[in-house]
């Protein structure tokens, strides 16, 4: 089961309010979650954004991919958190490419 962080739509016609959920990636937009981890409100100027850090970090922590929106929201509710796990990811898959090369390189050799 592959799960998402995506928003699920609440509120009166023309008045949305949004929940942050985590999500089986085919569920229906406002069906079924796993567990809501903030809320999203645009009707506010600025923006009000609540956040349960610590459920977003063990989603993510557990593999959960979050849409392009709820990525950039949790980019201004969490500064920096993003960018260190999208840095280690990249850091991780270059080092496994470094040794799968050196591992090609041994094999061609024998």
């Amino acid at each position: 089961m592959a799960v998402v962080l995506r928003l699920s739509r609440l509120g009166k016609h023309k008045s949305p309010v949004y929940r942050i959920v985590a999500a089986d990636k085919q569920a229906k937009r406002d069906g079924r979650f796993l567990q809501v981890v903030g809320t999203y409100n645009t009707l506010n100027n600025p923006s009000r954004i609540t956040i349960k850090e610590d459920l977003v970090k063990k989603w993510m922590e557990q593999g959960a991919k979050p849409t392009d929106v709820v990525r950039s929201i949790i980019r201004r509710a969490i500064p920096g958190y993003v960018e260190a796990r999208e840095e280690h990811q990249t850091k991780k898959t270059q080092a496994a490419r470094k040794a799968r090369k050196v591992r090609a390189a041994k094999s061609a050799k024998k």
